[in-house]
C-alpha cells in the first residue's frame, strides 16, 4: 500500500487528510477506506497474482490501484459516472494497466467478466445483494464491513458449494457463502438475500 500514493485518490481540498485515522468521503454515500481497515481487509482476502478482482464502489480508484498490486486484474466498479471517469483517468496516470473502471449500479455487481476469484466491497452494508453473491467462482472469497448502528465489523465470507452450510439447508448451495469474522471465529452464513444466521462452529466453511 505505501507503493500506492493515497492522496492522488482523494480530492483536492482532502490531500492533507489523505493519511488520517479515517474514512474520507468522496460523495454521498461513497468514502475511500481507512487505509488500516483496506489493510486489514486485504490481507485476510490473500489475494494472488493470477486472480481476477471485482472492487464493488472504487470511488476515485484507490482501493482498484492496490488491488492491482495484488491481483492479476481488477474491474473496479463505480455508479458514480464522474467519479468512475476520474478514477479510470488517475489510474492511467499513475500507470494502473491491469485495473479497469466500469460504471454500473453497485447492487448488480458487474456480471460481464464474471465468475470472480474476489470481490471486495468498499464501504459498509447491511445486506450483500444476490446479484453480486452470484458473480463469486466456486471457492472464492468476498470482504465487506458488516454495519450494526454507528459500528463496522470486517468479515470475509467464502462461496462453499460443498458443504451446504446446515443453518441454511433449504438453500441452494450455489448461492451460500459462509462467513467468519476471523479465522477461528464462529461461522456466518449469509443467504441470497443477505440474511444472516449464527451457524454450527462445525457448519461448512471455504478454503483454508
Amino acid at each position: 500500500m505505501l507503493s500506492v500514493p493515497r492522496e492522488t485518490f482523494v480530492p483536492d481540498d482532502k490531500r492533507e487528510a489523505a493519511y488520517v485515522g479515517e474514512n474520507l468521503t468522496l460523495a454521498p454515500g461513497r468514502v475511500v477506506l481507512e487505509a488500516r481497515t483496506l489493510a486489514k481487509l486485504l490481507d485476510a482476502l490473500d489475494i494472488q497474482p493470477t486472480e481476477l478482482v471485482l472492487d464493488v464502489g472504487c470511488g476515485l480508484g484507490y482501493s482498484a490501484a492496490v488491488i492491482a498490486r495484488l491481483a492479476e486484474t481488477v474491474v473496479a466498479l463505480e455508479e458514480d459516472e464522474a467519479l468512475a471517469a476520474d478514477a479510470q483517468r488517475l489510474l492511467s496516470e499513475e500507470g494502473v494497466d491491469n485495473a479497469v473502471t466500469v460504471t454500473g449500479k453497485l447492487t448488480e455487481g458487474s456480471a460481464t467478466c464474471a465468475p470472480y476469484d474476489v470481490i471486495t466491497i468498499e464501504g459498509g452494508v447491511e445486506e450483500i445483494p444476490a446479484a453480486i453473491l452470484a458473480q463469486l467462482k466456486d471457492g472464492g472469497r468476498i470482504g465487506a464491513i458488516f454495519m450494526d448502528s454507528a459500528v463496522g465489523t470486517a468479515r470475509i465470507g467464502y462461496r462453499c458449494s460443498t458443504p451446504r452450510p446446515r443453518c441454511f439447508p433449504d438453500l441452494p448451495s450455489r448461492v451460500a457463502l459462509c462467513f467468519r469474522p476471523d479465522m477461528a471465529g464462529p461461522v456466518w452464513a449469509i443467504g441470497p438475500c443477505g440474511t444472516t444466521r449464527n451457524c454450527p462452529s462445525d457448519a461448512g466453511r471455504g478454503p483454508g
